[in-house]
């Protein structure tokens, strides 16, 4: 028989007696609560950082003088490379930011087909009062304000002052005044001394503005390209070269003016800097027709007068190399002056072709002088 008192007790037990806690659940609960908080507070930051580098560099009212500047983007630059130059110039806070806001700009592309867009090369006059999200929407629908450029290797500060001129971006004069004028201050690479830019305006494609520009700022824009590209070739080769930076694109300018055919080019460059090892002048006609300002024609060639006509530049009356370059060079000279072909040439002379006889003693060179003279009075008799 079953006991009533024993069945009382129990019963009186089990609804006295509280329910065991869950701790699981507590656990559960008290870790989702914790990540929500953690998940708010990296919301928040996050915001507070986004709201922040998106705004304006610089405010209106901190700005007390025009802050526009001209900002250039080559063709093929990539997106994050633009945020990394952006930032530098300080005109964004953050290349982080401008790369999260292009991936917005090509998924808004896709979802609003009507706004389409690309970043575009060239130039843009930006300011560090414009907003992440105004500077990308100038350079997203390709707001430019200038026009294409191009300067050739192997040009003088003359003939860049005529072609300015005409396309009417400046005056003439008002480039070779610049010219005259080194910035050092802003370019602490440039020679000490240096009477003038020639050689280190780097030939290169630019965008210009259609409007106004003052020369400086062309001026800036070549050295720039020449900082960026030529003076780290030098860098690399410094310890290797027996030249300083002045004598390097001096060399340079001269390879320039000589090389006609590519494949000819470090053989020339050898050829130079033998002479120079060896010191016999370099005889080099574009240094006589620089010094003199006149350009020589297969039908006007340098007189003997001219090329006893003293000057800085004649490198048949001086040994050694001219006091300044005597034209831009472009990569392919600057890279061969510095790994010159390694030959035993110490002459050389033009065919009316662009190509050059190479000779290493100077009765093999007179004899292809010779050589050539016979074979051009042949073709205009035969004309």
């Amino acid at each position: 028989m079953n006991n009533p008192l024993r069945q009382l007790t129990i019963n009186r037990e089990a609804t006295v007696n509280p329910a065991t806690p869950n701790y699981k659940q507590i656990r559960l609960r008290l870790s989702i609560l914790l990540f929500l908080l953690f998940l708010g507070l990296i919301t928040w930051q996050s915001w507070q950082w986004w709201s922040w580098v998106t705004t304006p560099v610089l405010t209106v009212k901190a700005s007390k003088t025009d802050t526009t500047v001209l900002f250039q983007i080559l063709p093929g630059t990539s997106v994050s490379e633009i945020g990394e130059d952006l930032e530098a110039a300080g005109l964004i806070r953050s290349a982080t930011a401008w790369v999260i806001w292009a991936r917005w700009l090509n998924l808004r592309e896709r979802i609003f087909p009507d706004q389409k867009g690309v970043f575009q090369s060239g130039s843009f006059e930006l300011s560090p009062t414009l907003s992440m999200a105004e500077i990308a929407e100038r350079i997203w629908q390709g707001n430019v304000v200038q026009q294409r450029v191009l300067i050739p290797e192997g040009w003088t500060i003359q003939q860049m002052a005529d072609y300015f001129q005409s396309l009417g971006l400046l005056e003439r004069d008002e480039f070779l005044r610049a010219s005259k004028k080194p910035p050092f201050e802003l370019y602490s690479w440039l020679p000490k001394g240096l009477p003038h830019v020639e050689g280190f305006l780097y030939p290169d494609t630019y965008y210009l503005p259609n409007d106004s520009i003052k020369a400086e700022t062309i001026i800036h824009l070549m050295l720039d390209r020449f900082e960026q590209v030529a003076l780290p070739m030098y860098q690399k080769h410094r310890q290797q070269s027996p030249f300083s930076l002045l004598e390097w694109v001096t060399l340079s300018s001269i390879v320039e003016k000589e090389s006609v055919v590519e494949t000819e080019r470090t053989k020339i460059a050898g050829v130079f800097t033998n002479r120079l090892q060896q010191q016999i002048p370099l005889g080099a006609d574009p240094t006589v027709e620089y010094g003199l300002k006149i350009r020589q024609t297969p039908d006007q060639p340098l007189t003997l007068q001219q090329v006893n006509t003293p000057s800085p530049y004649n490198t048949y009356l001086n040994q050694g190399l001219p006091p300044t370059p005597i034209a831009s060079p472009g990569q392919a000279s600057l890279e061969a002056a510095l790994q010159p072909e390694d030959t035993d040439f110490l002459y050389f002379v033009a065919r009316y072709d662009g190509t050059h006889i190479f000779s290493r003693t100077l009765v093999e060179h007179e004899a292809a002088q010779e050589a050539i003279r016979s074979e051009r009075e042949s073709r205009l008799t035969d004309s």
